[in-house]
């Protein structure tokens, strides 16, 4: 549904970060019926021996895309290109806080109000929720 289920976002990339963000998304997801993959591109982070650890500790598949090819990671591709059209470009930030504030509140907008046509019209929140009570 393309919903974004775990995010951290900091001035500088580091272990620990990426290391909360998986543990979120592996917490919002821990009851999912379906086998979980989780999809990255090849950046370091995501090579981490403790990320891929934590990734078989949970029986989830990883996933990475194909050195130097942005199709692999298109749905994400596509949300980046999303939020940089809608609130980046054109736009000034003051400064750092201001650009992680409106970065929070278009995620949660982009989960819970923004409709797909290929969702049915709904929110990606909206279809998880419709397609979790059928």
């Amino acid at each position: 549904n393309g919903e974004i289920i775990s995010y951290s976002i900091s001035e500088s990339p580091s272990a620990k970060n990426i290391m909360d963000a998986l543990e979120k998304a592996i917490k919002v997801t821990a009851k999912s019926p379906y086998r979980r993959t989780f999809h990255s591109d090849q950046g370091w982070a995501y090579q981490m021996k403790a990320y891929s650890k934590r990734l078989k500790e949970e029986r989830i598949y990883q996933s990475m895309s194909r050195k130097a090819n942005c199709l692999d990671n298109s749905i994400m591709e596509n949300f980046f290109g999303i939020l940089k059209q809608e609130i980046y470009y054109g736009t000034t930030y003051n400064s750092y806080r201001e650009l992680k504030l409106a970065i929070e509140k278009y995620i949660k907008y982009y989960n819970e109000e923004r409709i797909k046509e290929k969702l049915g019209w709904l929110s990606p929140k909206q279809y998880r929720i419709k397609h979790m009570t059928v």
